[in-house]
């Protein structure tokens, strides 16, 4: 299975030349996890676009719902593991999605410099677009 990062789902939602998600993935792999929900979602401007994309969104198979406290502190763990090594994570956001597939055993798919950085101090599996 593959949680797929708000940074692949921004290319297949842009306006012009739009990734094809089919044709790089198995639609029926495809998982997602709220902070990927909420990063995407809250990026709509126009009302019925949110909707449907709201609507597509929350069709798709959702782990660690709702989010918990040990979640977090995996993420926290993650972000302090990342600073111990030198390696500077961007984004809190980024650490709770690799911890919901270090959870579930996810492959990452992405387009984020932090799973990389990620990857590095934790077991997570990543795949760059």
């Amino acid at each position: 299975m593959i949680l797929v990062d708000t940074s692949v789902w921004i290319e297949t939602l842009r306006a012009r030349n739009p990734l094809s998600i089919e044709s790089v993935l198995d639609f029926d792999e495809i998982v997602t996890c709220l902070p990927v929900v909420q990063e995407v979602l809250q990026g709509f401007r126009d009302e019925s676009a949110f909707r449907v994309a709201r609507d597509s969104f929350l069709a798709l198979p959702i782990v660690e719902s709702p989010i918990t406290v040990g979640l977090v502190e995996e993420a926290v763990g993650l972000f302090r593991a990342a600073r111990r090594q030198g390696l500077t994570v961007r984004s809190s956001v980024d650490c709770l999605i690799a911890a919901c597939a270090l959870r579930h055993q996810l492959t990452v798919f992405h387009r984020d410099r932090d799973f990389p950085l990620l990857a590095r101090v934790s077991p997570l599996q990543q795949r760059s677009l």
